[in-house]
């Protein structure tokens, strides 16, 4: 007898897969190139009282992963909602957060910055944050080890999953929401001025009824090769009013007379930085492998 039911953890090639009754059944399943991902609705056959293989994955209505030139990662399926979690300290790598906008932008899904540590003062970060909010980008700031209120409104009635380098406070915040889920924290070193692993799986928390939370291990790359030129141009979300009035159609936006994003870029409509992203996903994305 099929059942079905929610993908709440994915350890490699090995599943948790919650039931309806609220059972928590280990999965595997039958094809080598299968990758679900947390958030996945299946349908699993038993083949012991706790342990199952997948049947039958769902159609997804969103789908987030990464990618680089020889083989992509599924990070979550189905959420409505990226939590980019930042902090003053460690510093957060600019690029980073980038391509974590331009993927959820890619994907339809809702990217929400959260700057954690602002007891440990620190402008830059500050400065870096407001550029992003006048993009548009909902951006909240916080201390998680004194409060994570102001993060709550945002995560009701959303499936979200939490993104981003490791030391940044993700796993502080998941305690903070769900102590029970006894997620270990980890400590910084400030020496390298990153963080140690501690999130070896994703897993999927319920927060109630209508909300889920996915805490996912720290990136510290997230390639970006599956996103083509075009959808690249609109994940940028402040080149949108200027595509499609440019000279050429296949303008690079680099060199070109009369394009449109160059004088975008030289009224100040559009950064120098922003745009040298661009240049340089383009540039990674062009690359072939044989």
């Amino acid at each position: 007898m099929m059942l079905s039911g929610l993908v709440v953890a994915a350890y490699g090639k090995r599943y948790d897969v919650e039931l309806a009754d609220q059972r928590v059944v280990s999965c595997v399943t039958r094809g080598k190139k299968v990758d679900n991902a947390a958030g996945d609705l299946v349908s699993i056959q038993l083949t012991s009282e706790d342990e199952g293989v997948i049947e039958k994955t769902a159609p997804r209505r969103t789908l987030l992963y990464r990618s680089n030139a020889f083989k992509s990662k599924v990070l979550a399926a189905n959420v409505s909602q990226i939590l980019i979690v930042l902090a003053t300290q460690p510093s957060f790598y600019e690029d980073l957060l980038n391509r974590c906008l331009i993927a959820a932008e890619a994907a339809g899904i809702r990217p929400v910055i959260v700057l954690n540590k602002c007891d440990l003062a620190n402008p830059d970060a500050l400065e870096k944050l407001a550029r992003y909010a006048q993009l548009g980008y909902p951006t909240v700031s916080l201390s998680a080890h004194d409060s994570i209120a102001p993060l709550l409104p945002l995560l009701e009635g959303h499936t979200s999953i939490l993104v981003g380098q490791s030391g940044m406070g993700k796993s502080t915040i998941i305690n903070a929401l769900l102590p029970a889920a006894k997620s270990k924290t980890r400590e910084v070193s400030l020496t390298l001025d990153s963080g140690k692993h501690t999130t070896t799986a994703t897993h999927l928390y319920h927060l109630n009824a209508n909300s889920a939370i996915i805490d996912s291990p720290g990136l510290q790359e997230f390639g970006l090769y599956h996103v083509d030129t075009t959808t690249l141009e609109y994940a940028f979300v402040e080149f949108r009013p200027w595509i499609g009035h440019c000279k050429f159609n296949n303008c690079s936006h680099q060199h070109e007379p009369e394009c449109a994003i160059l004088k975008a870029v030289a009224q100040g409509e559009i950064s120098k930085q922003r745009l040298a992203i661009f240049h340089q996903l383009t540039s990674e994305n062009a690359v072939q492998v044989f």
